[in-house]
């Protein structure tokens, strides 16, 4: 008798343990830090990734496989080489939000701050295509992007340059720009 109870512990308790470890791995698989559920998340994902030089989640954020068509590869290589240049220590989203969305793709803005070494902030703002695939939102690399999206991506930058959100940016790139003369002449020096 004992020795059924034993037993019946050993399965229960290997049960538990199993079901801990698929807790665990499943959880770690979808906890890969990329956002796919809205449009600002996978763009939010896309620059945190890129500031940390994660290029397996920036390919995620493209739902791009291990092979990448050469302009996206370029596009990114280029980025995570532009995000190091700036030596940052961190990167904080200030805002992001959709410019514009159809029933095909959404256009949005992110405004960020690249946190450097030395305490000051340099204000940026990109703006990425986003679309929805089986669910999930990812951006659109630059092949995808077509003459009509970008006419009216165009459009909605001059709308979006009259945004409050816009002009307090400008105001603080040019403050930053008077407080560090030449300093993106040796961010660019670097990507040389």
């Amino acid at each position: 008798m004992k020795t059924v109870i034993q037993y019946k512990r050993f399965i229960i308790m290997g049960f538990s343990l199993l079901l801990i470890l698929l807790v665990f791995i499943f959880g770690m698989k979808s906890c890969s830090g990329v956002s796919h559920k809205a449009p600002e998340g996978v763009v939010k994902s896309l620059i945190k990734a890129y500031g940390n030089g994660k290029e397996k989640k920036i390919r995620d954020c493209y739902g791009a496989e291990k092979e990448t068509e050469q302009a996206l590869q370029q596009e990114i290589n280029a980025n995570i080489q532009y995000f190091k240049a700036h030596n940052t220590k961190e990167i904080e989203i200030l805002d992001c939000d959709i410019l514009f969305q159809n029933e095909k793709y959404t256009y949005v803005y992110i405004n960020y701050q690249l946190v450097l070494e030395n305490g000051q902030a340099y204000p940026c703002i990109s703006t990425y295509m986003t679309s929805k695939k089986d669910g999930k939102y990812y951006i659109l690399p630059p092949s995808q992007i077509t003459d009509e999206m970008s006419k009216q991506a165009a459009a909605d930058y001059a709308k979006f340059m009259t945004t409050n959100t816009y002009k307090n940016y400008v105001k603080e790139y040019e403050t930053f720009i008077k407080k560090n003369p030449g300093y993106e002449d040796r961010i660019a020096s670097k990507l040389s």
